[in-house]
């Protein structure tokens, strides 16, 4: 098993990818952390992992505030000793809007959304990569986006918060590569879900078609005439999880069907 007895932490543990990077990382032999701010969800998690034959920590957090992200490191050295993996998945859901569009509620929800994605990953990797370093091992995989290096109209804030994060990434491998940290990236495309299905149907309301002909056109301008799924993305993050590779650092691993070339 790729993480036969490691220790992993995931923040952003939801439903969706955070879930099913949950489970496959169990699936492949590590007892896993999950944070999230729904002590609902996480408990599901946590039992689905322990179905899987590993151990489970749900541990609620705000991974933008500073006590509640140490906490969290505490909490996982506490039951574990040690930390192997960590993976930074935490991003709000946000709605579509144009800068110019922004009233003064949007701008501070623009800011939270930036806030959770880039100083809540700096605040994750600043309490938990001091027990990497002590131990002379351990990888970091933040989750980004293709939107790290192109933007759309209305999502000002995921593409800044997830461009924060791709470069962040770039200073911690620098800064923690000579004690045998490593850090890197999974920049998934869309991902197949119900929420796209939505997206993609309020396209086609608007432009007088239907939701088929709009996915066969979305489709169609990938290399591999696909959308990625959950497990897709959550397969790169256990390959740079793993010691498979153990000389991978300072990299990205796009998932997207061949959306976007780098």
């Amino acid at each position: 098993m790729m993480l036969d007895g490691k220790i992993a932490v995931i923040t952003g543990a939801g439903p969706g990818l955070g879930r099913t990077l949950a489970v496959l990382m169990a699936r492949e032999g590590a007892d896993v952390v999950v944070a999230a701010r729904s002590r609902d969800t996480l408990d599901s998690i946590a039992a689905e992992v322990r179905a899987e034959g590993r151990e489970a920590l749900p541990v609620p957090t705000d991974i933008a505030d500073p006590a509640q992200a140490e906490r969290l490191a505490d909490a996982a050295m506490s039951r574990f000793g040690r930390v192997d993996v960590l993976v930074n998945a935490a991003f709000p859901g946000s709605h579509r809007r144009n800068v110019l569009d922004m009233d003064g509620a949007y701008l501070e929800q623009w800011r939270k959304a930036v806030e959770i994605a880039a100083f809540g990953t700096l605040l994750a990797c600043r309490y938990i990569a001091p027990h990497m370093v002590a131990a002379g091992t351990g990888s970091i995989v933040n989750i980004t986006s293709m939107s790290s290096r192109t933007g759309y109209a209305g999502r000002s804030d995921y593409a800044a918060g997830k461009a924060a994060v791709h470069l962040l990434s770039h200073c911690l491998a620098d800064e923690l590569g000579p004690s045998g940290v490593r850090v890197n990236c999974v920049a998934p495309g869309w991902i197949a879900s119900n929420v796209l299905d939505d997206w993609m149907r309020t396209r086609a309301e608007a432009e007088g078609t239907t939701f088929e002909d709009v996915r066969a056109r979305d489709t169609a301008a990938m290399a591999l005439r696909r959308i990625a799924t959950e497990e897709d993305v959550a397969r790169a993050v256990l390959f740079l999880a793993s010691d498979q590779a153990a000389a991978t650092t300072g990299a990205t691993i796009d998932v997207n069907g061949g959306q976007l070339f780098t």
